[in-house]
């Protein structure tokens, strides 16, 4: 039996799609420039925050610290809730989900200790 292509082929190793790798290669990079832009580009864009979940601007930093506490208090439980109904690994990674919490909480504590109060 008779092959009629070459073997190997007649192409540009380059690039299979089209005679002129060179446009190929230049459009790749402007795509990837686009989509992934470098750091030092990310870095000179300034930061604009989102607002659709924003902390109240007039919020003082006891509100929010006796706030974080709260909160951490009531993940404590919830969390202790599910380990009740749980076995093995599940469980165990839950206990130290837990003992995270904790830690996070107690030094949301030390650090309503250090705030200085208005007089």
């Amino acid at each position: 039996m008779f092959k009629v292509t070459p073997n190997p082929p007649d192409t540009d190793p380059v690039s299979p799609y089209e005679p002129d790798s060179k446009k190929l290669n230049e459009a790749a990079e402007r795509a990837l420039n686009f989509h992934f832009p470098s750091n030092a580009d990310i870095k000179a864009t300034a930061r604009k925050p989102s607002r659709l979940f924003a902390v109240a601007p007039e919020a003082t930093a006891e509100t929010l610290a006796v706030f974080l506490v709260e909160t951490l208090a009531s993940v404590d439980v919830m969390v202790h809730q599910l380990v009740d109904h749980l076995e093995g690994e599940s469980r165990y990674a839950l206990l130290g989900i837990s003992n995270s919490i904790m830690v996070a909480e107690i030094t949301a504590n030390r650090v309503l200790d250090k705030i200085d109060l208005p007089k």
